[in-house]
């Protein structure tokens, strides 16, 4: 998976929307150190289990995922930080070792309430 051009992330979200869905954009906020993707990456992930775009992969990608989960259901948007430290990266065959701070966005549907 690769990052998401800009015209398709809003494409997939007007078609969610359209369909009175909420998504959750996940974008990365800030890196520091070794990290798999850089500052603005971006993932959007659905409320049927289908996901678009890569924060970076790996074991990141599956505690974002488990935080967007937790979105889709409250609604809630929050800036979260992940640790990829060097006994987790090894464990995983990766060479990060950095923090990343990604933002949970949660976009819901137009007129809907939450």
């Amino acid at each position: 998976m690769s990052s998401i051009p800009q015209l398709e992330l809003y494409r997939l979200i007007g078609e969610a929307q359209g369909r009175g869905e909420r998504v959750v954009v996940a974008t990365v906020a800030h890196t520091r150190g070794s990290t798999p993707q850089r500052r603005g990456a971006k993932m959007l992930f659905f409320v049927s289990g289908a996901t678009a775009g890569t924060v970076g992969g790996g074991c990141v990608e599956a505690e974002v995922w488990a935080e967007a989960r937790e979105a889709l259901r409250t609604g809630s948007s929050a800036l979260h930080k992940f640790s990829l430290t060097a006994d987790e990266a090894s464990e995983e065959g990766m060479v990060c070792g950095g923090t990343m701070e990604i933002f949970i966005d949660v976009w819901d549907a137009k007129g809907s309430d939450g």
